[in-house]
């Protein structure tokens, strides 16, 4: 049974993610003992091995909203511009 809690970050998780697919659980639950060395039992560093290894990496990132900083939009446009005189 889980009964405690505690924060993994993305690279926490990718690690333990990569040792359970590349060695199995044993070794996930090693690689978290190595990262929580206040994990002593093999039985619950497994267990918590488990969920860390079957959870889905978070998704990339929305690109920013809106026109690119960097772009320049003339206020008043040039007759010569396509955009401008009308």
């Amino acid at each position: 049974m889980l009964g405690a809690m505690f924060a993994v970050s993305d690279a926490q998780a990718a690690a333990i993610r990569s040792a359970f697919n590349e060695g199995g659980e044993f070794s996930a639950a090693v690689e978290l003992r190595r990262i929580f060395p206040a994990v002593t039992d093999n039985a619950t560093a497994r267990e918590y091995a488990r969920v860390i290894a079957g959870r889905a990496p978070p998704p990339p990132a929305p690109p920013p909203a809106g026109p690119p900083l960097h772009e320049v939009v003339p206020l008043h446009p040039a007759k010569d511009h396509p955009a401008g005189g009308r």
